[in-house]
């Protein structure tokens, strides 16, 4: 697929504010499954500062400041994305023992995505649930995805049941969320038994859904991160649009900041997604 994606946001105070200090991720990554063709970032009023840098995950950061006194921030990214499925993986597939997973622990790459993080804790209440859907599983895949459906099917997305601040072992235990929630459950529930999960930040565009997502990737020795999406119950095909990554949530905020004044605002967040005309492109993507 190809689309072109843009991505809104507006903050409005009830006084005016400055001093206004923000981070954003919303730069697309490029590798083997999307190729970022065109993206763009504007903000309103315009900043003092610009500064591009990769954070700890190797997300793309973009840090601004407005130190003048404003009442409404706008902060507006486009981008035109191609997508593939090279990363699908078939079904019945089995792509790494079980056994392996002694391997991961002592690799620097897997370290952060096998131990409790700010909103994923290794509560027993997980750990058991995870013994008792994957006993008997022989593959680490297998087992990722077998959890995977276990949270489509534990839990109920429900829209503002819970907020940003929600924990995966209290998601867990009230059976609701939202996409964030089904993906910290999915994530405590793999480390519990070392299997190692990432959170993933970007866009699921499909006809009735243009907006930010959140999913799952774990880690197979011998193959890689794959993908897996609890809250439709699927792997991540080419309706997905990576952004960013990290342990949780806490580490992907679109966006983030502080300033000096009122603490009365209002967020305004609208995702809309167009279907672009295919360029011609070989099975699989290079990262530049």
């Amino acid at each position: 697929m190809r689309l072109g994606i843009r991505h809104r946001t507006v903050y409005r105070y009830a006084t005016p504010v400055r001093d206004s200090y923000n981070e954003v991720r919303l730069r697309p990554v490029s590798n083997e499954h999307q190729r970022v063709e065109q993206f763009d970032l504007q903000v309103t009023p315009k900043p003092s500062t610009w500064r591009e840098y990769d954070d700890f995950y190797a997300n793309a950061v973009h840090h601004f400041e407005v130190p003048n006194l404003h009442q409404e921030l706008q902060i507006e990214s486009r981008c035109i994305v191609s997508t593939n499925n090279v990363n699908i993986v078939p079904a019945g597939a089995m792509l790494a023992p079980m056994e392996r997973r002694a391997e991961c622990q002592r690799m620097e790459r897997c370290f952060d995505y096998l131990q409790a993080s700010n909103y994923v804790q290794l509560a027993p209440d997980l750990w058991r649930a995870a013994v008792d859907v994957t006993y008997g599983a022989s593959d680490m895949w297998q087992a990722a995805s077998a959890l995977s459906h276990f949270v489509f099917g534990h839990m109920t997305y429900l829209p503002a049941s819970t907020n940003a601040l929600t924990l995966a072992t209290e998601a867990f235990v009230a059976r609701r969320g939202v996409c964030q929630d089904f993906a910290h459950v999915l994530i405590g529930l793999c480390r519990s038994i070392q299997i190692p999960a990432l959170y993933v930040s970007g866009y699921l565009c499909t006809p009735e859904t243009q907006a930010t997502h959140a999913w799952v990737e774990v880690f197979l020795p011998g193959t890689g991160w794959r993908a897996l999406d609890p809250t439709h119950d699927s792997q991540a095909d080419e309706r997905y649009v990576k952004i960013a990554v990290g342990r949780d949530y806490l580490d992907v905020p679109p966006t983030s900041g502080q300033f000096k004044g009122t603490k009365n605002r209002s967020i305004e967040v609208d995702v809309k997604v167009d279907n672009l005309p295919e360029l011609n492109s070989g099975p699989g993507f290079t990262t530049p």
